[in-house]
């Protein structure tokens, strides 16, 4: 009798950014273990138009991907009109379009079904596995110092209830001892998520709790206390660092225009220009636009400038393209750089921080992109938007001394403008060779490096995970 093949159904969030994770992932298991077969199932809505071009160009072997029309339309349009419920509402209104999905694989003789893996905001479907007696693993596209903060929060969100937080916290100067942390964390950088009660984030965390596993994108040498501080506590569940998980480019969309920026850093000197990116969210209103412009301008530095419009208000959309840039920049400024910078649109970041003329990185501080800066060696200079950016700022720059601080306290939407002399002195301190950040950035990029080789943490951890999912199936 023919040996059962070991199936894993993984959840990714209808993002693109959140599926390429979850197949990155999938690639690792398949490629560790033979037995193994991964089914993806996609919900398909219309905020990532670029899934589908994804899904069509990937070539994993042995992963498959299952395309769900999703239940109730007019609802999730509905949700849609704001992006925070949508994110966490979505998936639970999904539930019955899983469990048909799921049911049809376990019809199937030849599979065995050992386990779930979720993305970070599909903790519903935490029931669809409960419902087939399957166990649930998260996989946490954050990292391990981030994933304690929350859940501390979380604890005291359920022992003194959810305004506890702000009413402690928000618009304080005071410090938090969190056990993933070495340094005590000021108040003024916790994530604004952390007192929002509409959004529910931390009730939402709670549900890590009740699956068998936590996988995360980070790996032991980068988050060493971290790591230690999350397997020491009984109350988590087993976490798993398997990173880095580095998203390389896929699909014709996503290589446009990588040829001309490539060209224009070709000639470039070495370590010679300062790359700027904010992340698929990452923009602003005019008057910072030009305050960063005027920074760039006097910081007297070459520059590669992702700069993205705003997408219409009350829109869940991500960040688009200037079809003129000149309406936003000021007057005369493409013309004076001219040579020494470039402004473009989307970047092929893992691309253009590999390019041996980058020699600095401004960035938002998403951990996709503090991780890129790790894997290529490159320091950053930290400017956090929202979402979890700020602790990974502080992280960056506090704990590791990795980064700059442009504004590490930055949050979108708060009416603040960083001035160009700010920016402009930050991105000095950023391109100076004799900057300490470069030798431990230089440090961790080859550490970040053998993760994987014979004995490396990473391939540690990724050897449990597989056999939680055999000795489940056995």
């Amino acid at each position: 009798m023919a040996e059962k093949i070991i199936e894993l159904v993984f959840i990714p969030f209808p993002a693109l950014s959140h599926l390429a994770a979850l197949v990155k992932l999938a690639k690792l298991l398949t490629d560790a273990e033979q037995r193994l077969s991964i089914t993806i199932l996609i919900f398909k809505t219309p905020v990532d138009t670029k899934i589908d071009s994804f899904t069509e160009n990937s070539t994993q072997s042995r992963v498959r991907f299952v395309q769900i029309i999703p239940k109730n339309e007019s609802g999730i349009l509905e949700l849609m009109k704001s992006p925070r419920p949508f994110m966490l509402q979505f998936m639970g209104t999904q539930k019955e379009a899983a469990m048909e999905a799921v049911a049809e694989i376990f019809r199937d003789p030849t599979r065995i079904v050992a386990g779930f893996v979720l993305d970070m905001f599909c903790t519903p479907m935490i029931e669809v596995a409960d419902e087939f007696r399957v166990p649930s693993y998260i996989c946490f596209t954050c990292g391990a110092a981030v994933l304690g903060l929350m859940l501390h929060f979380q604890r005291l969100n359920d022992e003194f209830g959810p305004g506890y937080m702000a009413e402690q916290y928000q618009g304080s100067d005071s410090e938090v001892s969190i056990s993933t942390y070495v340094n005590p964390y000021p108040a003024n950088v916790l994530p604004s998520l952390v007192f929002d009660k509409d959004f529910g984030v931390l009730d939402h965390l709670k549900r890590f709790r009740d699956c068998k596993g936590i996988v995360i994108n980070t790996f032991l040498e980068l988050e060493t206390h971290a790591v230690k501080s999350l397997l020491a506590d009984e109350t988590v569940p087993n976490i798993y660092p398997i990173g880095p998980i580095i998203q390389e480019p896929n699909g014709e969309e996503q290589r446009k225009g990588q040829g001309e920026i490539l060209e224009w850093l070709d000639q470039q000197p070495d370590s010679s220009v300062v790359y700027l990116c904010f992340g698929s969210g990452g923009c602003f209103d005019s008057r910072q636009v030009k305050e960063i412009a005027t920074g760039l301008e006097n910081s007297g530095h070459r520059f590669l400038w992702s700069l993205r419009k705003p997408p219409p208000e009350g829109k869940f959309e991500f960040a688009g393209e200037y079809e003129d840039p000149e309406e936003v920049l000021p007057v005369g400024f493409l013309q004076r750089t001219s040579g020494v910078g470039k402004v473009i649109g989307w970047a092929p970041q893992i691309a253009v921080l590999s390019h041996s003329s980058v020699g600095g990185f401004v960035s938002h501080c998403g951990w996709n992109s503090t991780l890129e800066s790790v894997w290529c060696g490159v320091p950053l200079a930290v400017w956090p938007l929202y979402a979890e950016q700020q602790a990974n700022a502080f992280q960056f720059v506090k704990e590791f001394g990795m980064a700059i601080d442009i504004k590490m306290d930055y949050k979108k939407g708060c009416g603040v403008i960083v001035e160009a002399e700010k920016i402009g002195k930050a991105i000095r301190q950023l391109m100076d060779m004799d900057n300490d950040i470069r030798v431990k950035v230089k440090a961790m990029k080859h550490k970040s490096r053998v993760t994987y080789d014979e004995g490396g943490s990473s391939r540690v951890f990724l050897g449990r995970l597989v056999q939680d999912f055999v000795g489940t199936a056995l």
